[in-house]
């Protein structure tokens, strides 16, 4: 894509951004991929993720879980059982060779209806030089995957909905939303410190089982066309008025 706003791939980067400034609460820890910290991470969570610096779309993430007897690891719907810490760490090492990874503590996703969701806050860069939190959709995920990605199957939803349909009351669900704006234009301050040319985020948040907002991942190229097939066009069109100040097409 060509239009002109500025990409960082790397999630390492952008995390240790975040980390750096007043949005740091929303941050799920997240290390490096070493021996030593997986070994500190699975000390203090029985459920860690292990995601490629450079990944998109929700491919190659990675769940593992601690058990009495061992860990298991999922990979889209593909499970595999280790016994030792030594033999996981064997089996992520020849991973972990081809490229780098982080490891995040896992976030117990709220559901609807038994299915994982998570949020997307669209954040936009007027002319005028000022952040604003233009779009919030959900991504409901397919029971027994790994991410919520629409391009792993899962779906795109309506926030109010949603989130009424996983119990929110109407005045929580207000403040949420509320929440997640600010977060979003809170995001877009703390990035332009740190680069020029910024126009448009896209924050993956999770919602725990408690409500608490948890930041996954800041996509500097999110994908928006599909909005465009929900039967409710105005969050894309919405979208595509700030999109086009900056020479974004579709």
């Amino acid at each position: 894509m060509s239009y002109r706003s500025t990409s960082i791939k790397s999630k390492w980067t952008k995390t240790k951004w975040l980390l750096g400034s007043k949005v740091r609460t929303y941050i799920p820890e997240t290390l490096t991929y070493s021996r030593s910290n997986l070994s500190r991470m699975f000390s203090r969570y029985s459920t860690v993720f292990f995601k490629p610096t450079g990944g998109t779309g929700g491919f190659n993430i990675i769940r593992i879980k601690k058990l009495a007897d061992g860990y298991t690891l999922q990979h889209n719907s593909e499970k595999k059982r280790f016994k030792t810490f030594d033999a996981l760490y064997g089996h992520l090492n020849k991973r972990a060779r081809q490229r780098s990874y982080l490891l995040q503590k896992g976030i117990r996703l709220a559901t609807v209806k038994g299915r994982p969701f998570d949020i997307r806050v669209m954040v936009q860069k007027s002319n005028a030089g000022s952040w604003k939190s233009t779009a919030m959709c959900t991504k409901i995920g397919r029971p027994g995957k790994v991410a919520t990605n629409y391009h792993q199957g899962g779906e795109v939803g309506y926030f109010w909905q949603t989130l009424s349909g996983a119990g929110f009351g109407k005045a929580a669900v207000k403040r949420k939303e509320q929440e997640l704006k600010k977060l979003g234009e809170d995001v877009g301050r703390v990035f332009d410190r740190h680069a020029k040319g910024f126009r448009e985020l896209g924050l993956d948040v999770a919602l725990d089982d408690k409500g608490n907002a948890w930041i996954l991942e800041v996509n500097t190229r999110p994908t928006v066309y599909p909005l465009k097939n929900m039967s409710d066009k105005s969050m894309y069109r919405r979208i595509m008025s700030y999109a086009r100040q900056y020479g974004r097409k579709r």
